[in-house]
């Protein structure tokens, strides 16, 4: 008797065939790898064939593989998107990924037409991660403001910036102005009591 996964993997296999670049097993789980070139139409067949019958997207995110685990990446692409997919019908779970070709310009196929939970993952991997979603009806920033220049998941996103935002009451607006917080060294103050805990009697 074969295993659930085992069963996945081989509906995988025989439904995309060539579409497939890598297809792992790991902790219990079936990652899938697709090339940039054929990431819709897989995704299509995901969610249309009768043996697969993904029809739930859970999540999709990006990823910045930049010193991924402090090592030199490989040379296939510094940005990847991942997705999760659900199959209620047959009790199964997938993960999805694709790399973006090119790292000044990520780009992928946008799937929200496909599933439309997409959208406002895809927004997110845009905006945190600068990842441009190609046929996205409205690919626009949703959790940093409109005027914020850079994407900070990257990897390469400086840790302190040179601007900051506020309301000003008086001019009833918002306002950038040079960050005011002043550098300083913290230092642990320990405070001792005597007869702490039935100690030190």
């Amino acid at each position: 008797m074969t295993s659930k996964l085992e069963q996945l993997d081989t509906a995988l296999r025989a439904a995309l065939g060539e579409r497939i670049v890598d297809l792992q097993a790991s902790v219990g789980e079936l990652t899938l790898d697709v090339a940039p070139a054929h990431y819709r139409d897989a995704c299509l067949v995901l969610r249309d064939a009768a043996e697969l019958h993904f029809e739930q997207l859970i999540d999709l995110c990006g990823v910045d593989y930049a010193q991924y685990g402090n090592a030199v990446r490989d040379e296939a692409g510094r940005f990847m998107v991942v997705v999760h997919l659900l199959s209620l019908q047959h009790n199964w779970r997938l993960r999805v990924r694709v790399r973006c070709a090119d790292d000044d310009l990520p780009l992928a196929a946008s799937i929200n037409d496909i599933w439309n939970s997409a959208n406002w993952f895809e927004r997110e991997a845009f905006d945190l991660y600068g990842i441009i979603f190609e046929g996205h009806p409205d690919l626009r920033r949703i959790l940093t403001d409109y005027g914020f220049i850079g994407h900070p998941f990257r990897k390469d996103f400086p840790l302190s910036g040179t601007v900051e935002m506020r309301y000003d009451p008086d001019s009833k607006r918002v306002i950038y102005q040079p960050v005011t917080i002043e550098p300083r060294e913290i230092t642990p103050r320990v405070i001792r009591e005597t007869g702490y805990g039935g100690l030190g009697h």
